[in-house]
């Protein structure tokens, strides 16, 4: 039977009631990710970028780091912008709290385009068209994922907690059992459906994300799928439980990080 799948608006809308416990929880990106848009040319100092999807910024500020500048977030949920607003250093970030769909930007006036674990909230295609359109002629762009478990890969806890999830999936989930980030040939396909890319590449790299038990339930408690459940407190205790007595306050998640990145066709 096929799974029911988080509504996108409820979704874009699942992560902004705790942004500070969303930001504690969640992992960074691997330091490879931004050495790969450097050395691709996809960053350098002074370049103006923008994000969709920024969250708490947890990206953005490594986007920072390594030269975006302007950098235009374009974040749908205003308790996120309101977040970023308070904690993102210097001047050059604009925040627009609209959804990437809605957004009026001018055509041909970024040099760089970035998501991360964002972009499956998008109608893909309309959003690649419309990204195409604001990147200038040999500008950049890139959407980064951190996938939450393998599933090529035995994951116990995944295991042990299966029945307990059960229910509507994220988008991130993707099609079948390939997560949405990991299913490189529908990626590469949209990419290419465009007809306005070039230099297109991806790159992956598996880690082992290591949580306590108090940890585990700290970052299950930012997932879209758990946010909206009427059990949400309850499920999140037994998944507390499972972690502390059937895994000795000791989970370990098998955590992929994926990159695509592509060039504007002259």
């Amino acid at each position: 039977m096929e799974k029911s799948i988080v509504d996108i608006k409820i979704g874009r809308e699942a992560y902004g009631a705790d942004p500070d416990g969303y930001h504690a929880a969640r992992p960074g990106y691997p330091d490879w990710v931004f050495e790969m848009l450097v050395d691709r040319g996809c960053l350098a100092n002074g370049t103006a970028a923008f994000e969709i999807g920024a969250g708490t910024g947890i990206a953005t500020r490594r986007l920072l780091e390594y030269g975006a500048s302007p950098l235009l977030i374009i974040e749908p949920d205003k308790r996120l912008g309101d977040f970023l607003k308070k904690t993102l250093p210097g001047n050059e970030v604009s925040i627009l709290p609209v959804p990437f769909e809605e957004a009026e930007l001018p055509d041909n006036s970024f040099d760089f385009g970035f998501s991360a674990t964002a972009f499956h909230w998008l109608n893909e295609d309309i959003a690649m068209e419309k990204i195409a359109r604001l990147l200038r002629p040999g500008g950049w762009w890139a959407m980064v994922w951190n996938v939450f478990g393998n599933p090529a890969r035995h994951d116990p806890f995944n295991e042990a907690t299966r029945e307990l999830l059960e229910g509507p999936a994220s988008p991130a989930d993707g099609i079948g059992d390939i997560p949405f980030a990991l299913d490189v040939e529908s990626r590469m396909a949209a990419l290419n459906r465009t007809n306005a890319f070039e230099a297109i590449e991806y790159r992956v790299s598996e880690w082992p994300l290591v949580l306590s038990a108090a940890e585990t339930v700290s970052l299950y408690a930012t997932f879209s799928n758990i946010n909206i459940r009427p059990d949400r407190d309850a499920l999140l205790a037994a998944l507390g439980r499972i972690a502390k007595l059937q895994f000795g306050d000791k989970v370990t998640r098998n955590m992929a990080t994926c990159v695509y990145i592509a060039r504007r066709k002259h």
